[in-house]
């Protein structure tokens, strides 16, 4: 646990699961012969998402755990503009993640309304699914996602704040940097073969110049619109509104359907 977590706190979600829930043993090697597994959503396997993916272009996947509100979608955005003539693959983990999270089928549900709301208006933007289970292991599982996402065509991959980090059961105190994540990966990037891409978080700054970089709100003394993560759950059980501007309507109406299941 120390060496792939760097802890071995049992306050760490992973750790615990690990020492005092999985098995003692671990059997590695080759399979052969064996069909692949069924899952209740679609999967493709690399060879499969490659060929959807337009010839000559570089590709910036995005690994994410949660639905997608507008400001993971301006993120995207951003993200596409950036690396000139490219396609974002959007390629969401959908097994198990960490207590409190959304549930991965409810998830899946949120992503395929988002595909088809967008996908006119940003037919750059490919949707593919990753039956994966986070472990929540911060640098070393960022060095992971990238492996996978090259495997599935990526060139560029995304590295948000704190990315696969989670915090301590007991004092909530992170068990990562903010940023460990992105320096890892940027570390390793040529190794890889895989350029890292990194930003700030986007903020809401009113309906005028709508999402902008943290920094830039900052340096023009804007007054961000916030919505915290408790509040947008307390807003979700109760039916109270849920502004536009924090969350696409249509992932909203997804969630409150699924109620107290779409939480793990």
């Amino acid at each position: 646990a120390k060496e792939v977590y760097g802890t071995s706190s049992l306050e760490h979600p992973s750790v615990y699961s690990l020492i005092a829930e999985q098995g003692s043993f671990y059997v590695g090697g080759r399979l052969h012969g064996l069909a692949s597994p069924k899952f209740r959503y679609p999967v493709q396997t690399p060879v499969e998402v490659r060929k959807t993916l337009p010839e000559g272009k570089d590709v910036v996947a995005f690994q994410n755990r949660n639905p997608i509100h507008r400001a993971h979608f301006e993120l995207l955005k951003c993200a596409q503009r950036d690396v000139a003539d490219s396609t974002l693959l959007v390629h969401p983990t959908c097994g198990p993640t960490q207590p409190g999270d959304i549930d991965g089928l409810v998830r899946i549900d949120t992503y395929e309304a988002l595909r088809q709301e967008t996908e006119q208006e940003y037919p750059m933007f490919r949707w593919a699914y990753l039956p994966y289970s986070m472990k929540m292991a911060g640098p070393r599982e960022a060095i992971q996602h990238m492996i996978i996402r090259k495997n599935f065509g990526a060139t560029h991959f995304i590295i948000g704040r704190d990315m696969a980090g989670t915090k301590s059961t007991i004092t909530g105190d992170d068990f990562y940097g903010a940023y460990d994540a992105q320096e890892t990966g940027k570390k390793h990037s040529a190794e890889l073969g895989v350029t890292v891409t990194h930003y700030e978080n986007m903020v809401y700054v009113g309906p005028e110049e709508g999402y902008v970089q943290e920094s830039e709100a900052k340096k023009q003394g804007k007054k961000v619109a916030k919505l915290s993560g408790t509040e947008f759950r307390r807003r979700l059980r109760s039916g109270e509104e849920i502004p536009e501007w924090f969350a696409f309507k249509s992932v909203v109406d997804i969630l409150r359907k699924a109620g107290d299941k779409a939480f793990c």
